[in-house]
């Protein structure tokens, strides 16, 4: 920017990868330290948690939303808890600067949580999936204020629960473990119940924390006169096929084919003032928005029908593409009320205006709330270190579904940087210079396909309720879930060694490092 304002002309720059090592915003980097404190039944009585949480050299978009908006409010997850208190100290280092990375805050707090359940399980001599059942939120709590600020609208965590567990073989893992053990290898399972908020909202609670920006989306339904539709939304698709999602609404809504429908995003001379991607809000905002846009859309259209059926506004139906009067056969199309929209002969001129342009904007009132459980299952090669993710179960509550494909794409895509964080991800410093170590994908172990299993994934649906579609969100669920299950099972496998934790990520040389550790531990 500084450069094509000397030359008064635009310049483009690209970064090389070792640039932009050095540059693009890092993600995940807390030190918390977390107490649990339960009733002699292994009920949640209280959580404190501390968290120091790394800014970078400097504040990057999201850096002090992080911790806090995004992760202590998260605090109570799945659970009952009744006491909870956080403090999050925000501190500058010499590291790149730290932004929301997907999840953002969100699987920082699930893992904390999930690793420390799992902890009060081992300590407390409790199964890890019953101490789990006695804490849950209950079906008939919702709506269910927790002690961090949120309320959850809706939620049935003993089903996703049960369905993973079933899914997974659970209860056949010991016979599978013992299999591994003849062949010289470690095996453990892992399990995670998470939540997570999505939507990013509403307005006036961003900005009591500070934020000079509402929350809300905007979106814009043109109908042509030949009864195609146009869609001017704010939100951003960059591969999360929300070109054929939104389609899928406005077909079910209007009638209308899909090769007659167009999404139009991205460009500012055209949208409505919007507020883009992120947080899984694109459906949730983003699409209610369209469809309050599309709602108004009917109404116009019912009241060009009222006059060309010559029937009361009031009993005019909109089903299937077409205008109705009620109880009986008269009826006109969608593209025939265009039409009229546009060329108004037969028209009402004197209380409406021709045309059949709508626009609408949507403040949530609440966050939206997915949640589920993943179970991960590992083998270890304990000469080496390696460890293989031999299967991986997702079930999620993402509200309700209406593009089983793309939900189940993005949760494949969640899990795969999930396991990466888990087992290969991480920015080394040295201590002594500040140097980034990883500043190449020489030094820094990105995920590839032989890292992953095949997924399971399946769905159990509770509607969201402050939303007309019953959506909740799916893009960031499965980063959210994944990492704890996987270091879970990880630390389940090294667990008969003598192995009471590992940081992530788990990489080979940490988990060979802990389990020469522990053997010296025991000849000792």
């Amino acid at each position: 920017t500084w450069a094509a304002k000397k030359v008064n002309r635009p310049i483009k720059w690209t970064a090389e990868r070792s640039e932009a090592f050095m540059s693009d915003a890092h993600g995940r980097d807390h030190v918390s330290h977390a107490e649990l404190a339960m009733d002699e039944n292994g009920k949640f009585l209280g959580l404190r948690v501390h968290t120091l949480a790394n800014m970078g050299a400097y504040l990057s978009t999201f850096a002090t939303s992080v911790p806090t908006y995004l992760s202590a409010t998260l605090l109570a997850g799945v659970y009952t808890t009744p006491a909870i208190y956080s403090e999050v100290k925000a501190i500058f280092t010499n590291t790149v600067p730290v932004d929301a990375y997907r999840g953002a805050g969100r699987p920082e707090t699930t893992y904390l949580l999930e690793r420390l359940v799992d902890k009060a399980a081992l300590e407390m001599n409790i199964d890890r999936v019953e101490i789990r059942r006695r804490n849950f939120i209950q079906p008939d709590q919702f709506p269910y204020q927790t002690p961090v600020a949120l309320q959850y609208d809706s939620g049935d965590y003993e089903a996703t629960l049960k369905e993973a567990l079933q899914r997974a073989d659970w209860d056949g893992f010991e016979a599978r473990r013992a299999e591994a053990k003849q062949r010289g290898k470690l095996r453990g399972i892992g399990i995670s119940t998470y939540l997570e908020a999505c939507g990013i909202a509403p307005s006036n609670v961003a900005g009591a924390l500070g934020a000079r920006a509402g929350l809300y989306e905007a979106a814009q339904v043109r109908v042509e006169p030949t009864g195609s539709v146009t869609v001017y939304t704010g939100t951003h698709s960059h591969g999360q096929g929300h070109e054929t999602t939104f389609c899928q609404l406005i077909s079910e809504k209007l009638g209308v084919t899909h090769e007659n429908i167009n999404i139009v995003h991205g460009d500012t001379d055209k949208v409505l003032f919007g507020m883009g991607t992120y947080g899984s809000r694109s459906l949730a905002v983003g699409g209610e928005a369209i469809m309050k846009a599309v709602d108004k859309v009917i109404d116009k259209g019912k009241k060009i029908a009222a006059h060309l059926l010559e029937a009361a506004e009031g009993d005019i139906e909109f089903k299937d593409g077409n205008f109705v009067v009620a109880g009986t056969d008269k009826s006109k199309s969608f593209g025939e009320v265009a039409l009229t929209a546009y060329v108004p002969h037969n028209y009402p001129l004197e209380t409406l205006e021709p045309g059949l342009i709508e626009s609408a904007y949507y403040d949530p009132k609440n966050f939206t709330f997915p949640g589920g459980c993943h179970i991960c299952e590992v083998e270890i090669d304990p000469d080496t270190g390696v460890t293989d993710v031999v299967n991986f179960v997702a079930v999620d509550d993402v509200g309700r579904v209406i593009n089983p494909m793309i939900v189940e794409g993005q949760i494949h895509g969640g899990v795969a940087q999930g396991i990466g964080q888990a087992l290969l991800e991480g920015c080394v410093y040295d201590e002594q210079t500040g140097q980034l170590l990883t500043g190449s994908y020489v030094d820094y172990n990105m995920p590839r396909a032989n890292n992953m299993p095949d997924f399971q994934v399946d769905h159990h649906v509770t509607l969201c309720t402050h939303n007309s579609m019953g959506v909740k969100g799916c893009g960031e669920v499965g980063a959210i879930g994944s990492p704890p299950a996987v270091i879970n099972a990880v630390l389940d496998a090294l667990r008969p060694l003598g192995v009471e934790d590992i940081s992530m990520p788990a990489t080979p040389n940490k988990v060979w490092a802990a389990i020469q550790a522990a053997r010296t531990a025991r000849a000792a």
